[in-house]
């Protein structure tokens, strides 16, 4: 039966549909939020947060020379926009565990009797060893250390030692890439795609879990139940938990068995803090579980978070190449922390002592994180 074309199409019944959908679309105002702000959100960390070429990068000088042309250096260091000192000592060891613990980028060594054998002609060695776990960070800081030092010493080396002067550079500067000499990408890539994995997949599976009871019609039923909301948040993270550790050994063994990752640490010690990050990811996703009115906007608020997460923890994107700004908010991120410690364990090694200062702010955003997720929770269907 065929009708008439005024019965098919009506342009009055589409602008009535039109307006509805404009009315239903202008009440739910978390989802109109989270379609501006993560386009937004995406602008502003591409335009101003990344930044390919990292300065300031943390060193730490050691000085076992008292002469004039050591003190130059360490000037023109200081005066550098690619290095910042924040130690200075005596001894090598000291200047090495501060990079294994992340406290220093480069360490670098003026060497006994340096100015004697510059005078000399003896060509002296300054010595630089680079945390090279992330290749990107310093590779532009050790491609003008060599104008740097030509620069430091034109000054000096006049009159009499003109001769020494930079044009033929009487000095070597020698780089060691600590924890990853071959500067191989997948050693910094793979195991901090353990936790970007871990952040989507884990927000994203408790993100979900109060607002399918909603969508199912159970959210009743788990009201009904004399529990305690912490009781139901606990039971709701815990069975992930384990989810997250066999996701973790699967990546492990990739990386491994694939990339070759060399794991020189403790996996037992890595183990524990992977359980503390799972934790407060999953914590995470159930407090979106709990603000947000359907799974859409549960899985819209995941990937609000895992954006960030992604561009201000240095996963792709040096840490130290971001304004101050940019790492005050990734160092609010529990990746920031991971990634330190997965590197840190697999790549340098590194103890309990080490990652310590890495563990305790995970354990404090699960702590906030539970916190809001609990007084969030609402006891009624509305």
């Amino acid at each position: 039966m065929r009708f008439p074309l005024a019965d098919r199409f009506s342009l009055a019944r589409v602008g009535a549909i039109l307006i509805k959908e404009t009315l239903q679309m202008m009440r739910d105002r978390l989802t109109i939020g989270l379609l501006i702000g993560i386009p937004l959100m995406q602008l502003l960390l591409f335009g101003y947060a990344i930044n390919m070429v990292p300065k300031h990068l943390t060193t730490v000088v050691t000085v076992a020379d008292s002469g004039p042309f050591a003190n130059s250096i360490v000037a023109a260091l200081k005066n550098s926009e690619f290095f910042d000192i924040v130690a200075a000592t005596h001894s090598p060891k000291t200047a090495r565990d501060m990079v294994a613990a992340g406290k220093a980028t480069f360490a670098v060594e003026i060497p006994a009797n340096f100015s004697r054998d510059l005078i000399r002609g003896a060509a002296p060695e300054v010595a630089v060893e680079a945390d090279a776990t992330d290749p990107a960070a310093g590779s532009y800081a050790i491609a003008a250390l060599s104008r740097l030092l030509d620069s430091a010493l034109r000054d000096d080396l006049v009159g009499p030692l003109k001769i020494r002067a930079p044009a033929a550079p009487s000095y070597t500067v020698v780089v060691h890439q600590l924890y990853n000499p071959e500067n191989i990408t997948q050693y910094n890539i793979v195991p901090g795609l353990l936790g970007v994995i871990l952040t989507l997949t884990m927000v994203l599976a408790t993100s979900v879990a109060l607002t399918r009871e909603r969508e199912r019609g159970t959210y009743e039923n788990l009201l009904a139940m004399p529990t305690h909301p912490f009781e139901i948040m606990v039971g709701k993270i815990v069975p992930n938990i384990f989810v997250g550790v066999v996701q973790s050994a699967l990546i492990l063994i990739v990386a491994r068995t694939l990339f070759h990752v060399p794991m020189i640490g403790s996996l037992g010690l890595l183990a524990g803090a992977s359980v503390v990050y799972i934790a407060a990811l999953l914590a995470v996703g159930y407090t979106f579980s709990t603000v947000a009115k359907n799974q859409l906007q549960a899985m819209q608020m995941t990937f609000m978070f895992l954006l960030p997460s992604i561009m201000l923890s240095g996963f792709i994107f040096p840490f130290r190449g971001m304004p101050e700004w940019a790492q005050a908010l990734g160092e609010v991120l529990p990746i920031t922390h991971f990634l330190r410690i997965v590197r840190g364990i697999l790549l340098k090694g590194n103890g309990l002592g080490e990652i310590l200062p890495e563990i305790w702010p995970m354990v404090l955003f699960l702590f906030v994180a539970g916190t809001v997720a609990v007084r969030r929770f609402r006891r009624t269907l509305d």
